[in-house]
């Protein structure tokens, strides 16, 4: 399993991460042994969870952490949910840092598909207080990141190497920046804007306060549209309200709408 790099969907995750080291030196589990491709169909509109598990070291403040994703689990009725509000409330982040002796724990959740499906490489589940969730990828936390700024439509880039589909006929969700570049809404942030919902996306535009030069919009698609990364590296960017997404054209996606 290679290792990836993952950026951060909002500007909480950079305060969590100050407020919930404490110091010393933490190792992960490795929960990306024996990882196999998995592929998740008929996510968008459904809600599901991430929680990271944060080790390294805190003198060097050289930072890793585990993903764990909930995709596929916590919902045996078959509704889509799998992040139950009941389950993410739950989830106790000091005890989980006491349980897996590591330096801080980050609740990402919950969020909403903007997309249709997924391949990632699935490794072990675990249980956190009740949300089961299974590791997908590491995080280097970018030392640049952990400061009190924001994130809204700053270009970011990463290493990953999961490819997400959008079907043809569905609507996507685009940013265009100053440049000329696009980038496809893949999630929306529910945890600091619980408000938001995806039928809300078609006038999303105008609760959005861009930057300069940046614009939103909303496509039907007339094919499908495949993103993945260029040699294991993708750019991402997010808006003021902490929805997340990707860059596509050239050789991060197939075309670009």
């Amino acid at each position: 399993m290679k290792h990836q790099k993952y950026i951060p969907r909002s500007l909480s995750f950079a305060l969590a991460v100050l407020l919930l080291i404490t110091g010393g030196c933490a190792k992960l589990p490795d929960d990306d042994a024996g990882a196999e491709l998995m592929r998740f169909e008929n996510l968008r509109g459904n809600r599901y969870a991430e929680v990271f598990l944060i080790g390294g070291n805190a003198i060097t403040r050289n930072f890793k952490a585990g993903i764990y994703n909930s995709a596929g689990l916590n919902d045996d009725a078959g509704t889509g949910n799998t992040a139950p509000q009941a389950l993410v409330n739950g989830i106790d982040i000091e005890a989980l840092k006491e349980e897996y002796d590591v330096l801080g724990v980050y609740k990402n959740a919950p969020r909403i598909w903007t997309l249709d499906w997924i391949e990632v490489n699935i490794g072990r589940e675990r249980d956190f207080n009740g949300l089961k969730a299974r590791w997908v990828m590491w995080l280097d936390v970018p030392k640049e990141l952990i400061k009190k700024e924001s994130l809204a439509y700053k270009t970011l880039t990463g290493k990953r190497d999961t490819s997400f589909g959008f079907d043809k006929g569905k609507p996507v969700f685009i940013l265009d920046d100053p440049q000329g570049d696009t980038f496809v809404m893949k999630s929306i942030n529910l945890y600091a804007t619980p408000d938001q919902t995806y039928e809300g996306l078609q006038t999303l535009g105008a609760r959005l306060q861009l930057a300069e030069g940046w614009s939103y919009r909303v496509e039907v698609l007339d094919r499908d549209l495949v993103l993945k990364p260029d040699n294991e590296s993708a750019v991402i960017t997010m808006d003021d309200l902490g929805n997340v997404y990707d860059l596509v054209g050239g050789p991060y996606s197939n075309f670009k709408p």
